[in-house]
């Protein structure tokens, strides 16, 4: 069942991100619908931010509960593992060096539903600290909107 609030928050997601090239907001679309099928209720939790556009996939309404996001900015998208540091990587897949943290970039969904990054994905629901639920549908909740944000089309004057 929609509501209006329902109606209202996709409307809203749908302009976030309607700012990115047609080709980059498609990828958005169906990464998002491709995580919505692996966590059917997970909390979508929504942050268009200074330098990124991120559905993160939760728990819970908290951020340090989410499982993956989707990561969004002018050069491209990526799935970020929030504890990336920690899953197994056989195929060294997973980029970045911080102490948490890691992503994957997704240039085309077929990235995205490879067998070796859904492994990686079934790998975070697994391990996350509190369990998704195993009924219900999630939501979705915007959770903030930078004034300020840096271009999410690449710069026509870009090298």
């Amino acid at each position: 069942m929609t509501t209006a609030s329902d109606s209202n928050i996709e409307k809203r997601l749908a302009e976030f991100i309607d700012k990115f090239e047609p080709a980059s907001a498609e990828l958005i679309r169906q990464c998002r619908v491709e995580l919505r099928k692996l966590m059917p209720t997970a909390i979508e939790l929504v942050y268009d931010n200074y330098n990124f556009f991120v559905i993160g996939y939760c728990t819970t309404p908290r951020a340090s509960d989410c499982i993956v996001s989707i990561a969004a900015a002018a050069n491209g998208v990526g799935i970020s593992f929030y504890q990336g540091a920690t899953l197994a990587d056989p195929d060294r897949l997973l980029q970045g060096g911080g102490k948490q943290n890691r992503f994957i970039r997704v240039p085309s969904i077929k990235a995205l539903r490879s067998p070796e990054v859904l492994a990686l994905i079934n790998a975070a629901i697994a391990q996350a600290k509190i369990p998704l639920p195993i009924e219900g549908t999630g939501s979705t909740v915007i959770q903030s909107v930078s004034s300020k944000q840096r271009p999410r089309r690449k710069s026509e004057n870009a090298n």
